[in-house]
């Protein structure tokens, strides 16, 4: 029912937490995993940039290594991609690229104010996505 899960990845402890948790469910389910970075443009770009980061396409890089090193110390069969645009719109579009069956992606979990301000990638993506997302909180 599952065989290939979609994990995008910023590189955040949110996203590595749903690393661990996307790729633990491959390995239970005989699932690939498609691991995505996405160098995003739009509203989350210029946040990315303000945060004081150099070189988006590095961090994207740095960010897929995550998924790629977990994934092979499980002994899941994964692939990455590193992929330009406005973070829900490719991540969606990757996963119907690869007609993912589910997508397993790190939340923040914010709430009132920073939540209207900035939004949330996850969020959207749960809204628009035709397959399940299991949505993943670091433990604090």
């Amino acid at each position: 029912m599952y065989d290939t899960i979609l994990i995008p990845t910023d590189g955040s402890d949110e996203s590595k937490a749903a690393i661990e948790h996307g790729v633990a469910l491959a390995d239970r389910l005989g699932a690939t995993i498609h691991g995505v970075s996405i160098v995003p443009d739009g509203p989350h770009g210029a946040m990315k940039r303000d945060e004081m980061r150099a070189d988006p396409e590095e961090e994207a890089q740095e960010a897929i290594q995550n998924v790629e090193t977990t994934a092979k110390r499980h002994g899941v069969d994964v692939t990455s991609s590193i992929r330009e645009g406005v973070p829900q719109d490719a991540v969606l579009e990757f996963a119907d690229e690869i007609s993912a069956d589910m997508i397993v992606i790190g939340t923040v979990g914010r709430t009132g104010i920073d939540h209207v301000l900035l939004g949330s990638v996850a969020e959207e993506i749960v809204r628009n996505s035709p397959v399940p997302v299991v949505t993943v909180r670091p433990e604090e």
